[in-house]
């Protein structure tokens, strides 16, 4: 089957993900599908995408007619029968193998024999996702980044035995949806959620540490890194609940490696429900009249707190290079796309001098002892040869 401007697309969760996703293939003109097992959830999807279409009116963004044809093409289904005609299928449920691996199971007795199935999961493998389904090829992986609509990109994650023509199709569908499609090997964390662990870890590393406190790394990272938003800001904006388990996935799904070791601070915020905005605390505390400590502006100590996490997001992006995580330019692309950073990492590195990056990681590896801290064997390569 060819995927194309007129493909059905089916969507399988109606959370904020799903609906997104399921906006940005109507607003692309198709037909689709968006099914939850709550009806209390597709209504509230319903009702969110009638309050987004009246503010993209207003704003003159659509017109009345596209907003009410969007609207239209969007059909809200409690039973997965309603797929069987679908062509493309993307499923936005709960970050949980098991219940992946059982919805593609359901799915499979369901849709066309040559329908193309999609997970959008942030960092489980997309060959165990699919690895046990009759036609395996047909399943990839499509990463798309919340808030769907607004976000511009995508992770598309072949597996080993996902066909070539598969990938090809997606690739060019995702982007006439106007999106940034970048192509990521099926790693643990993929590129983003692989590239950015130094972002949160090495800041709470130095909270343990009594380095600086919560404010004033955050500060550094937006003021002197010009980052839109420091680490702790965006962990609490995430959700612990949601960015301790990306971590501790990728970690495990390493082999423990050091390098992506998750944080008993976070933890902690997790287990006592803490998930940062949504629940009213995590690091900083939202709730009305909280106080909040002001952050250190001493300059030499930002400097500090700026490079210990930006050498160790720079020596990630390279080592992704290097392990054929995907190319260069896609490396960039997500970081800048993905995240938002001011900079794509490499291009960074190259520009503060490569030299430095490593002796900065040297000396913390020296100091520390920490197999986190090693740098990127290519990093190495790039010193040498004066790159």
């Amino acid at each position: 089957m060819k995927l194309n401007a007129q493909s059905r697309i089916g969507v399988i969760g109606a959370g904020a993900m799903g609906s997104g996703i399921a906006q940005v293939a109507a607003t692309a003109g198709h037909e689709v599908c968006l099914f939850d097992l709550s009806q209390e959830s597709l209504g509230k999807s319903k009702a969110a995408l009638v309050k987004v279409m009246t503010r993209l009116t207003e704003k003159g963004r659509v017109t009345d007619d596209e907003a009410v044809a969007i609207q239209s093409r969007i059909q809200y289904a409690e039973n997965l029968s309603h797929f069987d005609n679908c062509d493309f299928v993307i499923e936005a449920v709960v970050e949980n193998l098991k219940v992946k691996k059982e919805l593609f199971f359901s799915l499979e007795k369901i849709i066309a024999n040559d329908a193309v199935f999609a997970s959008n999961t942030s960092s489980l493998s997309i060959a165990s996702i699919g690895g046990e389904l009759s036609n395996p090829e047909r399943v990839i992986g499509v990463h798309f980044f919340n808030p769907a609509p607004l976000m511009p990109l995508v992770e598309v994650v072949p597996s080993l035995v996902t066909s070539n023509e598969v990938t090809s199709q997606v690739f060019d569908l995702i982007k006439s949806w106007g999106k940034k499609v970048v192509l990521a090997k099926d790693t643990p964390g993929f590129i983003v959620n692989r590239v950015a662990r130094p972002f949160y870890s090495e800041a709470i590393k130095m909270l343990e540490e009594g380095f600086a406190d919560i404010p004033t790394i955050d500060w550094a990272m937006r003021e002197l890194g010009g980052f839109r938003m420091g680490p702790f800001q965006l962990m609490d904006l995430i959700g612990h609940d949601v960015n301790y388990v990306v971590t501790e996935t990728v970690w495990t799904e390493m082999y423990f490696d050091p390098r992506y070791k998750p944080s008993i601070t976070q933890k902690r915020l997790k287990e006592a429900n803490w998930f940062g905005r949504k629940s009213g605390k995590g690091f900083y505390d939202y709730s009305e009249g909280a106080s909040q400590k002001e952050a250190s502006t001493d300059k030499v100590k930002g400097k500090v707190i700026l490079e210990r996490i930006l050498f160790m997001l720079i020596n990630e992006a390279i080592d992704a290079k290097f392990l054929g995580v995907a190319s260069v330019e896609d490396i960039e692309t997500a970081m800048t796309k993905g995240v938002n950073y001011p900079k794509g990492l490499i291009a960074w590195g190259k520009e503060l001098g490569y030299d430095k990056v490593l002796i900065g990681l040297n000396y913390w590896f020296e100091r520390y002892g920490d197999d986190r801290y090693r740098p990127s064997v290519l990093l190495k390569d790039w010193v040498q040869d004066n790159k």
